[in-house]
């Protein structure tokens, strides 16, 4: 229920979210359940359904082969939704519909069955589709994907006059594409999308007073900033960490709108972003494709030696706080991680947390997660002193971005438990 907040107008934005009091950082003030939502590409068969939580071990829907779930009870819960695109999916099997293909049909059978609490404050119907501010080339791309979905449907719709009257294909598309939202982990790593018709309300700023973090596929939204009454709510639809230019041409592309704010204005902490010598940053930026490459490949051995040579031999040339170098730190940092070579892996760890610190300033959960993820290493390599400073580090944070109650804070809570326990005994037997 909307009790911290409430629709209203917010000027050359439209409408938004306005907050009904005072509120302090680490406040939660809305929890959402998706009107529709999948598992993405890149997670599917690695996590439930239904519940959206990870498992090694996944049974698998007998009949259309393609969703898997925990066990019985989430099969049986998953069903009523399920049943409609099981139909859909076995039609097409081996085939695999795109993501925003098989959202847009699990929400077109949703359509026809009646609203639910996720449109508590917004309907799915009353979402901007931004159609008419959309270039060709992407009405073009959006109408293949109607054509696509048409067939992708054919067992359960077999004429477009089945469909809610008045419903245009391209404009629901436009809907969702503009809307929908990426469901991730506790670790903030991709595992679905979905769409919250009440929190599309939400209006964006490259410097947001609020954060959404998800339990399974259960939206949380906190302030992570002090809130005054009446102030408009903000979250961030892209990674702040990209430049001002990137940041509005992303906004632009998806969103079709310019953002305005203080931090894309005057260009904030671009000069950070791009510092050192523009020749070697520029061969650092040419080497993300590959280094994605890479990594959606876990080719692991073959991304560190790819990323080593560079990320030492710039190290005289180039801050840690450029923008290309640290992305060529985290990705090594992961793959290091991946091949078990610990030690390297904390030193390319450690190399981010102060550029970290400084673009995702405040409680952010992205930098949460860096503290902690750079303190389990730190634990692991036996250093309980500092890993015990950077794992306090992240649970202050993590309880303003996630809860205190959220499984991973409860999971660092006990990790920095085990810590001071295993500091405490060191400290004894000297």
């Amino acid at each position: 229920m909307a009790r911290y907040l409430q629709r209203g107008s917010c000027g050359h934005r439209g409408e938004g979210l306005r907050a009904t009091t005072t509120l302090a950082p680490g406040h939660l003030l809305y929890s959402a359940s998706p009107y529709a939502c999948i598992p993405s590409k890149k997670a599917r068969g690695s996590i439930c359904e239904h519940c959206f939580c990870r498992k090694e071990s996944l049974l698998r829907c007998s009949q259309c082969k393609m969703a898997r779930y925990c066990n019985a009870t989430c099969q049986k819960l998953a069903w009523p939704e399920h049943k409609c695109e099981c139909k859909c999916l076995r039609s097409i099997y081996p085939q695999v519909p795109t993501d925003m293909v098989r959202l847009v049909a699990k929400i077109i059978f949703k359509l026809m069955t009646g609203s639910c609490s996720s449109e508590e404050l917004y309907c799915v119907t009353d979402l901007q589709s931004n159609i008419k501010q959309m270039s060709e080339e992407m009405k073009e791309g959006l109408g293949q994907l109607a054509v696509m979905l048409q067939f992708y449907m054919k067992e359960e719709i077999h004429d477009v006059s089945q469909l809610v009257p008045g419903l245009n294909l391209l404009h629901l598309f436009g809907q969702v594409m503009c809307n929908c939202f990426t469901i991730s982990d506790g670790e903030m790593q991709e595992v679905g999308i979905g769409l919250y018709p009440s929190m599309s309300l939400l209006n964006h700023s490259c410097d947001p007073n609020c954060v959404m973090v998800f339990e399974g596929k259960l939206l949380r939204l906190r302030a992570v900033q002090q809130i005054q009454q009446d102030e408009e709510l903000t979250i961030s639809y892209i990674d702040v960490m990209a430049t001002s230019q990137e940041r509005q041409r992303q906004i632009e592309k998806q969103y079709c709108f310019v953002c305005d704010c203080k931090h894309c204005e005057t260009g904030h902490k671009d000069v950070d972003r791009l510092a050192g010598e523009e020749r070697c940053w520029t061969k650092a930026k040419e080497l993300i494709p590959k280094v994605e490459e890479l990594q959606a490949a876990a080719k692991w051995e073959q991304l560190v030696d790819t990323c080593q040579p560079f990320t030492s031999k710039s190290q005289d040339v180039l801050p840690d706080t450029n923008l290309y170098l640290l992305k060529m730190l985290d990705a090594t940092m992961d793959a290091c991680i991946h091949v078990a070579r610990w030690e390297e892996a904390l030193c390319y760890g450690l190399r981010t947390l102060h550029p970290y610190q400084l673009y995702y300033a405040g409680p952010h959960p992205v930098r949460g997660i860096q503290l902690m993820r750079v303190g389990k290493l730190q634990h692991h390599q036996g250093k309980l002193s500092q890993a015990l400073d950077t794992l306090k580090q992240a649970f202050d944070i993590l309880k303003v971005t996630h809860g205190r109650e959220h499984p991973l804070t409860d999971n660092l809570r006990q990790l920095l438990a085990d810590c001071e326990a295993e500091l405490s005994s060191r400290l004894e037997h000297m």
